[in-house]
């Protein structure tokens, strides 16, 4: 019997819908309108077709989105002046510098100028820390959705044995915390990891955000093991168009497995709708307002 598919999209439009009613609710009882500022240096077209993404789903949610695009060539104190001035915005609740950035510009100067408070991306390192130490804060928007998704499959994580293939701080390091906050038990993997198929293997859970197209095996899944793929990974296809693959052979995955997430139409979509999350949280916290419930 074939694997389930676990639908992001289905998932990420309710989540938006939950977050559109948050956000209502804050507007009616306290004249609050949570505000997202994304900051886009360049003209990466990637980038700029997520932030439009951002942007669209951001109004959508009843929110207000603030769009800053700079050109390439902006001088990174000019970049750290415009972060100061959104700290200070008491109509911004959400900062987003969207990475990567052109070259010249120091990524880590620049998060760490954000005021950890309206940090929606998760990866000021006083966020990480807090994260780390198990106490809350705002998490990074795919190790987020990543949790949500599996628990559409299993009510609690709890005892769980997962593997994360990926060590990175905007993934692979965050989706480990959350996970030990699941009561899962955790195993990290990384390039310098002995017999990984074998790991896997021993693994209810699969995380696999390595960035290498279609790593993940068949024999390298358990029988009936739920498998969350973050890769995002462009192949060439027919006619000349690239295709967009994985880092799990969805395929093979799908005859073993118990669940797997599709790509496109996994764990993609759940990463802006969770970007919505961690605004109207932070907007929350920002006023001393109940965690709203999403």
């Amino acid at each position: 019997m074939p694997a389930s598919v676990i639908d992001g999209k289905v998932i990420a439009a309710k989540l938006r819908e939950d977050v559109a009613a948050e956000v209502a609710q804050l507007k009616r009882y306290h004249n609050l309108t949570p505000g997202l500022a994304v900051v886009l240096i360049g003209n990466d077209p990637a980038s700029e077709v997520y932030v439009g993404s951002k942007t669209k789903q951001t109004h959508a949610a009843g929110m207000n989105s603030f769009e800053h695009k700079l050109s390439a060539d902006t001088p990174q104190a000019d970049v750290l002046a415009l972060i100061d001035k959104l700290n200070r915005d008491p109509s911004v609740h959400g900062i987003l510098v969207q990475l990567p950035l052109p070259k010249g510009l120091d990524a880590n100067t620049i998060v760490n100028a954000i005021d950890p408070a309206k940090d929606v991306d998760g990866l000021h390192p006083v966020n990480a820390g807090r994260l780390a130490s198990g106490l809350s804060a705002l998490t990074p928007c795919t190790p987020l959705g990543c949790i949500i998704l599996a628990k559409t499959v299993h009510a609690s994580l709890e005892g769980m044995n997962a593997i994360v293939l990926g060590r990175s701080n905007l993934v692979g390091r965050p989706l480990v915390q959350l996970l030990l906050n699941e009561n899962a038990t955790v195993t990290i993997a990384h390039s310098r990891t002995r017999d990984l198929p074998a790991l896997c293997r021993q693994a209810d859970l699969v995380f696999a955000a390595v960035g290498r197209p279609e790593m993940v095996k068949r024999d390298w899944i358990k029988p009936g093991a739920t498998v969350i793929d973050v890769g995002i990974n462009r192949l060439p296809g027919e006619g000349g168009k690239s295709r967009l693959v994985g880092d799990v052979a969805y395929a093979e995955a799908m005859e073993v497995a118990g669940a797997v997430t599709p790509v496109p139409g996994g764990v993609g979509q759940m990463t802006v709708a969770c970007l919505l999350v961690n605004t109207v949280r932070a907007a929350c916290a920002i006023h001393k307002l109940p965690k709203p419930a999403v």
